[in-house]
């Protein structure tokens, strides 16, 4: 009779936490604001010499992978993208018309308040295929001062957003998706509508220092683009390019955001732009942003840096993150180019489909890893079959009330002779964490704070201490929650694990696969690869946010981490 009042009462606690985490969704919701990334649609800047964006699925989850691995070769002008000063600001030392300290401000150097702010919409349908072929009607600071005359003035904290419903009805597959982009270069469709430079000079007065266009570019064709450029962009302005879905936004009220990965030198990069609406958590996002309280939570990603794992045994390394220069900017002094990476390189997302066959699949593993299932599948019941990819991850899932917990007196309890071990951030340490901080609650995000990074990040030669020498036993591996650890959030209604190691898996093959299995089969997402979690202030209300670059087919997903302190 207990059992069944045991079984009762969990069942009770659990609807009723489910209810409260409804309950909470439903009062904000997300709107996604990001072009969709995949070969077939127009998502790249069509131009030679710019690459064209490919995915390669290097290794599928069989005799020789326990997990879906994929490879991207994608340029920072691809789908939804970011624009930063030194896009057209000299660096200072080349002592130029157009030089200023700006030059200096990479994608890897903007302060993390910049990406998000209160959205203003400032509605140019009027101006959509309103001009001849090859050449984009103009948005004037007129349809600004048409928009405060509606609504209120604009100025810092606001996100200026020009809607045109531009990428709504072009951004389309290939070949029907050339309307996008090529037919407008090689004027045979009206140009998509962008701001003047008069237009941006008046927003930058206004103190506004983030835009966003729904167009393919903030750059009216056929000659404007880089005057336009500039004018916005000497005020250290962001923006988004070819942004869309704008019409589901009030005009004002809604947080908008973008964020995208943090590479080193990079003048633009790609992004993935959303907003939050309803209910009273936009307003405390916006004054976060506003009042400069943000913390950022991903490394550069540099070519110096061990951003990939090098594999236990020769061969299993995963692609390195490279640089690859195409294009060179004379008076910039400066190269663009494109990133050829592994898709769980730096900051970045696991879907469940990272780990879990498709539905329907035939898979023959390994005898090894077979070994491995049937010893999950005896413990903790079928591992199930994923096709969730990172484009269909709700961007809910990876935002929520951060609980940092503190997993770094693990370190160093694992005996030598144990290695390649990693310590296991057991349900015992979460409780214990709970029993001093309160429970964890439905929709919270889970971050592990092992310092792993922060201490061994280092570039090479000393890039060692990362993967390397824990992956051959050298050094001690990273904590890594084990399966327990992933249920017992799961039922506690935790859609989000992330950590400061390198993965969720730690060292040991056989048991990071079960961790994964029971991340993928909980339908759970992990932000890996993060840093910096000291700098989060305990005692306070911090909103996490994390956002994947969105991939078709796509079983990691670079991004950037972010955390907001509300108050």
């Amino acid at each position: 009779m207990r059992m069944i009042q045991r079984i009762v009462g969990c069942a009770l606690l659990s609807l009723s936490s489910l209810s409260a985490w409804c309950q909470q969704e439903s009062a904000s919701r997300f709107v996604d604001h990001s072009l969709l990334i995949a070969p077939e649609y127009p998502c790249t800047w069509p131009s030679a010499p710019f690459p064209k964006f490919k995915i390669m699925h290097e290794r599928k989850i069989g005799a020789t992978s326990t997990y879906n691995v994929d490879v991207l070769l994608i340029d920072g002008n691809t789908g939804t993208q970011l624009d930063v000063p030194p896009h057209s600001v000299a660096r200072p030392e080349l002592n130029r018309p157009k030089s200023s300290p700006l030059g200096l401000a990479y994608t890897d150097r903007i302060e993390p308040w910049q990406f998000g702010g209160e959205a203003c919409v400032v509605d140019v349908r009027d101006l959509l295929d309103q001009a001849p072929p090859g050449v984009s009607p103009l948005v004037k600071a007129a349809h600004v001062e048409r928009f405060e005359k509606q609504h209120r003035k604009v100025g810092f904290g606001d996100v200026v957003l020009f809607r045109s419903d531009y990428s709504d009805r072009y951004y389309r597959p290939l070949p029907e998706g050339n309307r996008f982009i090529a037919d407008v270069v090689d004027k045979r469709a009206p140009g998509y509508p962008d701001p003047d430079p008069a237009c941006m000079d008046f927003l930058g007065k206004r103190g506004v220092m983030a835009l966003g266009t729904d167009s393919a570019s903030m750059g009216p064709m056929p000659d404007m683009a880089e005057d336009t450029h500039f004018a916005g962009l000497k005020y250290g302005m962001i923006w988004t390019e070819s942004a869309t879905n704008l019409g589901a936004l009030p005009p004002t009220g809604a947080f908008y955001c973008i964020l995208g990965p943090k590479f080193e030198g990079g003048p633009y990069g790609e992004g993935r732009a959303f907003s939050i609406v309803g209910g009273d958590l936009p307003a405390k996002l916006i004054q976060a942003c506003k009042a400069k309280k943000v913390v950022d939570l991903s490394p550069v990603n540099s070519p110096k840096m061990p951003l990939t794992t090098p594999g236990s045994s020769t061969g299993q390394h995963r692609q390195p993150y490279s640089k690859i220069d195409f294009l060179y900017n004379d008076y910039l002094d400066m190269w663009h180019h494109a990133h050829l990476m592994d898709s769980t390189a730096g900051t970045h997302l696991v879907p469940p489909a990272y780990a879990l066959p498709k539905p329907g699949e035939a898979v023959t593993c390994s005898e090894e890893t077979e070994s491995w299932l049937k010893e999950y599948e005896s413990k903790y019941g079928p591992r199930g079959t994923s096709s969730m990819t990172a484009e269909q991850v709700p961007l809910e899932w990876t935002s929520g009330k951060l609980r940092v917990i503190d997993v770094r007196k693990l370190t160093g309890s694992t005996p030598r002779a144990s290695w390649p071990a990693s310590p296991e951030i057991t349900v015992e340490e979460i409780k214990s964490y709970e029993s001093a901080n309160g429970q964890i609650e439905p929709g919270q995000v889970i971050a592990f704070r092992t310092g792993h990074l922060d201490t061994h990040l280092k570039p090479a030669p000393d890039e060692k201490g990362v993967w390397a020498d824990p992956l051959a036993g050298k050094a001690e591996g990273w904590p890594a929650p084990g399966p327990e650890a992933i249920r017992y959030l799961k039922s506690k209604g935790v859609r989000c694990v992330a950590t400061d190691a390198p993965d969720l898996g730690g060292v040991e093959p056989k048991r990071a696969a079960m961790t994964y299995w029971a991340l993928g089969t909980a339908e759970m997402a992990g932000v890996e690869f993060l840093h910096n979690l000291g700098s989060v202030p305990s005692g306070k209300s911090v909103h996490f946010l994390f956002a994947a670059l969105k991939v078709r087919d796509c079983h990691g997903g670079p991004g950037r981490a972010i955390a907001l302190v509300l108050d």
